[in-house]
């Protein structure tokens, strides 16, 4: 099956879930010791990672992570945040992105959890793309 091709006419999948939500902070370890302590999440040196059941009935993931405030790792927006999205099959929509004229930001990266590529939409945002390997987590 190739990319945009569907089982039973389902539209063609795209991005599939949010994958995490990342945000500048000008302490992330003071910032998250406070959601710890205050709201309970379970984090850890890159934030907390939410499981839940994906609609196959596998476990999955979705990151909250508080970056420092100079990171470099959103440009080349200048925004406060990035959102990073799950996709399907990330080198068919690479293909599609490129064909549709969206900007693409950087080369696609590769690891034992996953592939991620970096586009932005008209207003300079800076979107994370992640085809997830969630079982590398457990």
């Amino acid at each position: 099956m190739y990319f945009g091709e569907t089982e039973a006419n389902e539209p063609e999948k795209r991005v599939t879930g949010v994958g995490g939500f990342f945000f500048k902070s000008e302490d992330p370890s003071k910032l998250k010791d406070w959601y710890k302590k205050h709201l309970g999440l379970n984090t850890d040196d890159y934030g907390c990672t939410f499981w839940w059941m994906d609609d196959k009935g596998n476990k999955a993931s979705t990151q909250w992570s508080p970056f420092a405030a100079d990171t470099k790792y959103f440009e080349p927006s200048q925004k406060q945040f990035m959102q990073n999205f799950r996709v399907h099959n990330l080198d068919g929509l690479l293909v599609k992105l490129k064909e549709e004229g969206v900007a693409l930001v950087g080369e696609p990266e590769a690891y034992d959890y996953g592939k991620f590529a970096w586009i932005l939409d008209p207003e300079g945002n800076k979107i994370e793309l992640w085809e997830p390997v969630d079982k590398a987590f457990l």
